[in-house]
């Protein structure tokens, strides 16, 4: 079995501690609930402070959960909430087009698959809810590079790997890809992260028009395209596809 540090175990039985019963708890309290010396409950708490998981009222003293939890709370949410809104309409996606849709958003220096439909015939696919994909090469990553001003950094300052023959990797290039993918809505990917592979995304904004997340179709490259060319009308049902669910999140029209 793999060992734990204990530190971080004291850590969130703290913050678990806190989250319940009182709003607010002494450090007498605290320590003597998790049966921690005072001198090491505070250590905790003290570095939880500075982290924002944790604030100390200046009046008696008392802890409680801070705003950064808050902060992490809301942006698990903001996830889970898109998710639910495009439930119904990836499916539609899929139908229509035949094809596998994904729903991705940013995380850390890649695209974190959050919700995955699969491609609606008998053939052997696996779920990649939980896969992380490259920013740089995929159409999910270029349009939140392109949108979210996070994304643009991490691409810019990363080391792009030219993954297949096709992959574009220099910055000059990459901006440039960004700038057509801004000009017309949608982002593709033509072999750039997998043999024989093509991808169609658009963006998801919120309803602060803020763009939360990307989704969009993949496919063999015979299917998506034609004589070379992406199909049009895969293309109109992935737009279609994002303006629906960001219209669900509070977006209005685009």
């Amino acid at each position: 079995m793999a060992r734990t540090i204990q530190s971080l175990e004291r850590a969130a039985a703290m913050l678990r501690l806190l989250a319940g019963g009182e709003r607010r708890l002494g450090l007498s309290d605290i320590s003597s609930s998790l049966g921690l010396a005072k001198g090491t409950a505070h250590g905790i708490l003290r570095t939880l402070q500075q982290e924002g998981f944790v604030e100390q009222d200046a009046a008696s003293g008392r802890y409680q959960l801070g705003a950064e939890l808050l902060r992490l709370g809301n942006s698990y949410l903001d996830v889970h909430e898109l998710r639910a809104r495009a439930l119904v309409w990836t499916d539609d996606l899929a139908r229509s087009s035949g094809e596998a849709v994904y729903l991705g958003v940013l995380h850390q220096q890649g695209v974190l698959v959050v919700h995955h439909v699969f491609r609606p015939d008998d053939s052997r696919q696996v779920l990649e809810v939980g896969a992380m994909h490259p920013l740089h090469s995929t159409a999910l990553g270029k349009v939140l590079c392109a949108y979210d001003p996070v994304a643009h950094s991490e691409v810019v300052e990363a080391e792009r790997e030219a993954i297949t023959p096709r992959t574009v990797t220099g910055l000059g290039d990459v901006e440039g890809l960004l700038d057509l993918t801004r000009a017309r809505g949608w982002a593709a990917d033509v072999e750039e992260t997998w043999d024989g592979v093509a991808s169609v995304a658009a963006p998801i904004h919120d309803r602060r028009r803020m763009p939360v997340g990307a989704v969009g179709i993949t496919g063999a490259v015979e299917r998506v395209c034609n004589d070379g060319e992406l199909r049009p009308e895969i293309i109109a049902a992935v737009r279609d596809c994002a303006r629906a669910v960001s219209r669900d999140l509070g977006a209005g029209r685009f």
